[in-house]
């Protein structure tokens, strides 16, 4: 009975949380998952859950709805909140729907 329960522990875990390597090739940021390891092992994305930010520092981390991203891709700042984890990597429109853009909100306020 044991087993039963942590297998069902599991499996609602893997629900809730994805690796931060496979979001962000699921979420297009990455061509592939060796590209998004590289840039999570080199230590050029941030995470920041409940107030609190630190650098990831293995592919392997876990990221959930409502987390926050920011990185740098080729010379360009992202910074997204995290809405959904997906289930494969999808054509872009699907991939546009996994992530809300924290960056439209900032240069637009800032010159208001």
């Amino acid at each position: 009975m044991g087993n039963a329960a942590a297998a069902r522990n599991a499996a609602l875990m893997a629900e809730e949380a994805v690796r931060a390597d496979v979001w962000l090739w699921r979420a297009r940021f990455c061509r592939t998952r060796t590209l998004a390891a590289k840039l999570i092992e080199g230590g050029r994305v941030r995470l920041t859950r409940a107030g609190q930010e630190s650098r990831l520092d293995k592919p392997a981390r876990a990221v959930r709805p409502g987390d926050a991203l920011v990185f740098a891709i080729a010379g360009r700042l992202h910074a997204v909140r995290i809405e959904a984890l997906g289930e494969r990597r999808g054509p872009p429109a699907e991939a546009r729907a996994l992530y809300c853009d924290l960056d439209a909100d900032g240069p637009a306020a800032a010159t208001s």
